[in-house]
């Protein structure tokens, strides 16, 4: 039986590792071993802008990556707890009833929602705000370099 809950919680918390994805769908998921992929990629521009400076450009491209792999996992958490016991039990529970147990809300359901969106939300704004600050200044710089 898929509790709804854990599902959630592991969508917020351990969704940019596929955790979620093998919790629901077993360890043959080919996309739970792919979200690890553009998180490590995350990774590895945070650590190129601490080596090389924020003058780094593959690093601008590599860290929205993490911010938009963190907010997808946080979407996929807030529609896993939004799902109506009957939804959720017909399609991850499909020889129980359907308004079994673990297909029902709950609080701690709802904290993962609320938790979910705040940072979900959160890191999806400072990504695209990160992302169009430094296209932004490319821009500006080829700008200057052509005008002189």
């Amino acid at each position: 039986m898929k509790n709804k809950t854990a599902a959630a919680w592991l969508a917020f918390v351990g969704g940019p590792l596929g955790l979620h994805r093998f919790y629901l769908h077993g360890l043959g998921d080919t996309l739970g071993w792919l979200l690890p992929v553009p998180t490590a990629l995350g990774l590895y521009g945070i650590q190129r802008v601490q080596q090389w400076g924020q003058d780094d450009q593959l690093s601008w491209l590599l860290i929205p990556l993490l911010g938009f792999t963190i907010a997808a996992c946080a979407l996929a958490a807030i529609l896993y707890g939004l799902s109506s016991p009957e939804k959720w039990n017909a399609r991850y529970n499909p020889h129980s009833a359907d308004s079994a147990a673990p297909g029902q809300t709950n609080w701690c359901t709802i904290a993962a929602i609320a938790l979910a969106l705040m940072v979900g939300a959160a890191v999806l704004m400072a990504s695209l705000a990160y992302s169009f600050q430094h296209y932004f200044e490319y821009q500006i710089e080829e700008a200057r370099k052509i005008s002189q």
